[in-house]
C-alpha cells in the first residue's frame, strides 16, 4: 500500500484482523455438529475448553486450532502487504476480535489461543516460550487457566529477553487483557475452587 498514508494502513490492517479474529469457529462448528449452543452450557464462552463440554474432543481441537489460526493469519496477511507495523496492529485486532466479537454483542471467548496464534506469526521463539510453559504448568499444576497465565507472561519475558522491547510492550498489553478476560478464573484458583484439567463434573 506505498500511496496509502500509514494512519489508514494501520486502521485497515486493525480492522481487518478484528473481522478474522471475531469469527466464531467455536460457535460455529458445534452448531454444524448438532451440539448444543456453546452459550447455554458451562461458562458460555466459545473457545476451544467449552466446546470440550459439549463431549467433543474432535471439536474442542479444532476449534483450538482455528482460534489460533486466524491470529497468525491476520498477522502473516498484514505483514505481507503493509509490514511489521501493520502486522502488529493486525495482531491487536484478532486478539479484540476473538474476545468482543461485534456479532455476538462482543461476547467472545477468552484469547488463549488467539493470543498463541498471533504470537506465532509475530515472533515464532515468543511462541514456544508459552508453548513450553504452558505445558510445564499444566502437567504440574493441573490447572488449565493458570498455565494459560503463566505462559502469557513468558511470552512478554521472552520477547524482551531476546531483545524485541515493541514486541514486549505488545505482549504485555495483550497479556493484560487476558488476564481481566480471566478474572472469574483467578477468583477460583484464589478460592481453591477451579477445575483441574481431566477432573470430572
Amino acid at each position: 500500500m506505498p500511496d496509502t498514508p500509514p494512519a489508514l494502513v494501520l486502521l485497515i490492517a486493525l480492522a481487518f484482523g478484528y473481522l478474522l479474529g471475531s469469527v466464531p469457529f467455536g460457535l460455529i462448528l458445534t452448531r454444524f455438529a448438532g451440539t448444543k449452543d456453546l452459550r447455554s452450557i458451562g461458562s458460555g464462552n466459545i473457545g476451544a475448553t467449552n466446546v470440550l463440554r459439549t463431549g467433543r474432543k474432535d471439536l474442542a481441537a479444532a476449534t483450538l486450532l482455528l482460534d489460533a489460526l486466524k491470529g497468525t493469519a491476520a498477522v502473516l496477511v498484514a505483514r505481507h502487504f503493509a509490514g511489521e507495523t501493520a502486522a502488529m496492529a493486525a495482531a491487536v485486532g484478532a486478539f479484540l476480535g476473538h474476545i468482543a466479537p461485534v456479532w455476538l454483542r462482543f461476547k467472545g471467548g477468552k484469547g488463549v489461543a488467539t493470543f498463541l496464534g498471533v504470537t506465532i506469526g509475530l515472533f515464532w521463539p515468543a511462541a514456544i516460550a508459552f508453548a513450553v510453559v504452558w505445558l510445564g504448568a499444566a502437567y504440574f499444576t493441573r490447572y488449565s487457566s493458570l498455565s494459560a497465565l503463566m505462559a502469557s507472561v513468558a511470552t512478554v519475558v521472552a520477547a524482551m529477553a531476546l531483545g524485541n522491547n515493541n514486541l514486549a510492550v505488545l505482549l504485555a498489553v495483550l497479556a493484560i487483557l487476558l488476564w481481566l478476560k480471566h478474572h472469574e478464573n483467578i477468583r477460583r484458583l484464589l478460592e481453591g475452587t477451579e477445575g483441574k484439567i481431566g477432573a470430572k463434573g
